[in-house]
C-alpha cells in the first residue's frame, strides 16, 4: 500500500485501488493485537463492534454501546505507528439522524485517537455519512450484511444475490456519492462484489466477498484460530492460537500440581 515506514490516510486507499495494490485490514481492541498487527504491515485496523462477540461476550453485536468501544478504540489507536485505525459507530448510536451520527462520531475521534468511523447501511445511511464527512471526519462505509440489522435480515444472510444484487449496487453508489473514502461489502456474492468494485471510484473492503474486490478485512480471533465452534465459509484460519494456549495453560496447571514450576530460576534471591 503505502510506504512500509509511512503513516496510512484516505488518500492511500484510493491510490491502492488506483494502482491494483491489495488493502489489509483486521479487526483489534487490544493494545497487544494492534502493536502486533502494525508491526506486521496490516493497513487498517477496525475496532470493531464485534468486540460484542469476541470481548464482551452478547450472543450479537446490537448490545455494544459507544461507551464500550471508546477504550478499546484508544488502546488501538494509541498502539500503532503506521496503521489507519477506524472506529465502528455501534447500533443506536447514529440512526436517528444525521446529528446524532456526527455527534457520535465526534466523541469518537476526540477520545480515541482514531482515525475515521464506520457505520452500516446503503442508502438508508447516506445522509449520516454525508453530514460526518462534511465535519472533517472520514467515513468507511458497510453493506451487504450489515450485523446490526441481523433480526431483520433473517440471520447471517448472503446479501445481494439474483435481482437483489440492484439494491446492494444502489447502496454502493450512494455512499460513495455521500463521500465515504471506502466500503465494507460483507457476505456478497463474488460477482456482485465484482460489479460493485469495477462501478466504484473508492475501494471495496471484502469481507466474505470473494477476491474481485481491492481489499480484505478479517475478525482476528476467527483468522487466527481462537474463536471456538463453527466460522463463517469465507475465514480462512492462519494459525491455532485457542490449541495453542490450551496447550499452554494445561502444561501451566500440571506444573504448578506437580511442584515444578517455580523451578529455581524462577526464584528470586
Amino acid at each position: 500500500m503505502a510506504d512500509p515506514k509511512a503513516k496510512v490516510r484516505t488518500r492511500h486507499f484510493l491510490e491502492a485501488k488506483r494502482n491494483g495494490v491489495r488493502i489489509t485490514g483486521l479487526t483489534s481492541y487490544d493494545t497487544n493485537t494492534a502493536a502486533i498487527f502494525d508491526e506486521a504491515g496490516i493497513d487498517f485496523l477496525l475496532v470493531g463492534d464485534s468486540a460484542g462477540n469476541t470481548v464482551l461476550g452478547y450472543d450479537t453485536t446490537v448490545p455494544v454501546t459507544t461507551d464500550e468501544l471508546i477504550p478499546l478504540a484508544r488502546a488501538v489507536a494509541s498502539s500503532v505507528r503506521r496503521a489507519f485505525v477506524v472506529a465502528d459507530l455501534p447500533f443506536g448510536s447514529y440512526e436517528i439522524n444525521a446529528e446524532q451520527a456526527l455527534a457520535t462520531s465526534i466523541r469518537f475521534m476526540k477520545e480515541t485517537g482514531a482515525h475515521a468511523v464506520k457505520l452500516e447501511g446503503g442508502r438508508r445511511s447516506a445522509q449520516q455519512i454525508s453530514r460526518v464527512v462534511e465535519a472533517g471526519i472520514p467515513v468507511m462505509a458497510h453493506i451487504g450484511f450489515t450485523p446490526q440489522s441481523e433480526h431483520r435480515l433473517g440471520g447471517h444472510r448472503v446479501q445481494g444475490r439474483g435481482a437483489d444484487a440492484e439494491d446492494l449496487i444502489l447502496d454502493a453508489q450512494a455512499v460513495e456519492d455521500a463521500g465515504a473514502f471506502a466500503v465494507v461489502l460483507e457476505m456478497v456474492p463474488s460477482d456482485t462484489a465484482r460489479r460493485v468494485t469495477e462501478l466504484l471510484e473508492i475501494p471495496t473492503i471484502g469481507v466474505g466477498a470473494g477476491p474481485h474486490v481491492d481489499g480484505q478485512l478479517m475478525v482476528w480471533t476467527d483468522f487466527a484460530g481462537l474463536t471456538a465452534g463453527r466460522v463463517p465459509r469465507f475465514v480462512k484460519r492462519y494459525a491455532d492460537l485457542r490449541g495453542a494456549l490450551t496447550e499452554a495453560v494445561t502444561t501451566f496447571r500440571a506444573e504448578v500440581a506437580s511442584g515444578d514450576y517455580p523451578a529455581r530460576e524462577h526464584e528470586y534471591e
